[in-house]
């Protein structure tokens, strides 16, 4: 374990000049001057907390033409993880979950019946792979013809064919995992995952624009969606099939400057015990515990925060401790190369943060 930081002082409260803000809305302006490039996209939002000031913008339009603004709500996916697995580590510190014992110990499915531990299933080394492509094509069919239904975390997992390794097996990117991580949240504390990420973390950080999906509906304006199998709106982001059978591993839909602020007060230490932050953010490769480590892709040392990606969205959520500064960057558009525009985005930074 690397040792504990200092907390983060309150993110600042303080307003960039106009000439330092034209340079980062410049970054977004690019982005949407060449929308059919791989680090392109139609429309952008971004954010920047840090404990002197904050700053956000946006560029381009969502799926139907709609100019996007920052506060616009899109699908930011895996940045889901980052909140499951922090209420993982509230449930450890106080002793209602043990990380070394076997998931089985709280949730009994097929999954978990090779006894890998908690911790494991948070690293993403349970033996637990992904869904197979197969899995997802069958999953899509069943999401068009019926977008609006609400799935169970349980009959998610019934698509999920790929055959499980041993604990303790090389990192393998695991969104089954996640949804046994949020079984394990509705089982230990008796209330629906939601309710315990919103009392437990969304309250405290005081984030304003944030939605557990499908418990709760992104807030307007939200972007609209162009997912092929989801069909019409219905006020969910892609739509309610996707938002509630990814709930644990990728249902949040928020805006950039609350993604930010999640980063600066997660990272910060400020909604978990700095201890708790220097468990998720340790680890040999590119996985700590529900945390991507950057240090690699950006050069800086240490950096870490998640990648989101759906069918329609990109996301990215980055911080960087010693300049006590979390940014994120979603796109309205999908499968696009996020790290291109963040890279440009912390290059622009760089001068505003002397």
């Amino acid at each position: 374990m690397t040792p504990a930081a200092a907390s983060f002082p309150d993110p600042g409260t303080g307003t960039l000049d106009p000439a330092k803000a034209k340079v980062l809305q410049d970054v977004l302006e690019k982005v949407v001057s060449m929308p059919d490039i791989e680090s392109g996209a139609r429309g952008v939002t971004a954010a920047v907390v840090t404990d002197r000031w904050t700053w956000s913008g946006a560029a381009g339009v969502d799926a139907r033409g709609t100019k996007v603004v920052p506060t616009s709500s899109m699908a930011v996916a895996s940045i889901t993880k980052t909140f499951v697995a922090s209420e993982v580590m509230l449930l450890a510190k106080a002793k209602k979950v043990d990380l070394d014992a076997p998931l089985s110990t709280y949730v009994k499915h097929k999954l978990t019946a090779n006894n890998a531990t908690v911790r494991q299933h948070l690293s993403m080394t349970s033996g637990v792979p992904n869904y197979l492509p197969a899995d997802y094509a069958h999953l899509d069919k069943a999401i068009a013809a019926a977008p609006s239904k609400h799935w169970t975390p349980e009959q998610a997992l019934s698509y999920d064919t790929a055959p499980v390794g041993a604990p303790n097996s090389p990192y393998n990117y695991s969104n089954p995992s996640y949804v046994l991580l949020g079984m394990l949240i509705e089982k230990v504390t008796g209330q629906p995952l939601a309710t315990v990420l919103r009392r437990d973390l969304a309250t405290p950080a005081d984030l304003q624009h944030a939605a557990f999906q499908d418990a709760e509906k992104p807030q307007a304006p939200a972007v609209a969606d162009a997912n092929p199998v989801c069909g019409k709106p219905d006020g969910y982001l892609p739509c309610r099939a996707i938002a509630s059978l990814s709930a644990a591993n990728a249902g949040l839909a928020a805006d950039a400057p609350t993604v930010a602020r999640w980063g600066y007060e997660l990272y910060g230490g400020r909604v978990l015990p700095p201890e708790l932050v220097a468990d998720m953010t340790s680890g040999e490769g590119g996985y700590g515990l529900g945390t991507m480590l950057f240090s690699q892709q950006f050069g800086i040392d240490p950096a870490y925060g998640h990648r989101g990606d759906m069918p329609d969205h990109s996301s990215l959520l980055i911080v960087i401790p010693a300049k006590k500064l979390a940014v994120s960057l979603l796109l309205a558009d999908g499968n696009k190369h996020v790290d291109t525009t963040m890279t440009e985005l912390l290059t622009a930074l760089q001068p505003l943060l002397s």
